[in-house]
C-alpha cells in the first residue's frame, strides 16, 4: 500500500505532518511495506480556496490513503471517489503515523471530520 502525507518539508520519514492537504508545501509518498518514501513537490498549491485537485497536489501519482493534519470537503469528497481513504494524523511525523495506520489507530476522516488545519477557520 502507499501512502500520501501531507508536509511543510522534506524531512523523509521523519518529517512532521503537516495541518493541512491543500496548502501543504509538499507530500511524501511511503511504500507501507519497503518503506520506500519519495518527495512530491504540491503542484496545485495556488488553488482557489475550495477547488483543491488532489490529482495535480500529488503529483499524479496514485495513492491508497492519504495521512493529513486537516482537509477540506472537496478534496476529501474528490480522494474518496478516487477509492482513496483519508486519515487524520494521530502523531507528529510521517515515521509515527505510518506505524499508528500499520495497527489501525487513525481515525478515518469524514465529512463531518474536514476543515481541521484552516487557519482563521473555514466557510464550508
Amino acid at each position: 500500500m502507499k501512502v500520501g502525507f501531507a508536509v511543510q518539508k522534506d524531512e523523509g520519514i521523519e518529517s512532521q505532518v503537516y495541518n493541512h492537504f491543500g496548502s501543504a508545501p509538499a507530500f511524501i509518498l511511503v511504500d507501507a511495506e519497503t518503506r520506500e518514501a519519495v518527495t512530491v513537490q504540491n503542484s496545485d498549491l495556488q488553488h482557489v480556496h475550495g477547488m483543491c485537485n488532489p490529482v495535480s497536489a500529488l503529483g499524479g501519482k496514485e495513492v491508497s490513503a492519504v495521512v493529513v493534519g486537516g482537509i477540506g470537503q472537496g478534496a476529501l469528497m474528490k480522494l474518496n471517489a478516487m477509492g482513496v481513504r483519508v486519515y487524520e494524523a494521530g502523531a507528529r511525523t510521517v515515521k509515527e503515523n505510518l506505524q499508528l495506520l500499520g495497527e489501525n489507530r487513525l481515525q478515518e476522516l469524514s465529512m463531518n471530520g474536514c476543515c481541521k488545519g484552516h487557519q482563521g477557520g473555514c466557510s464550508h
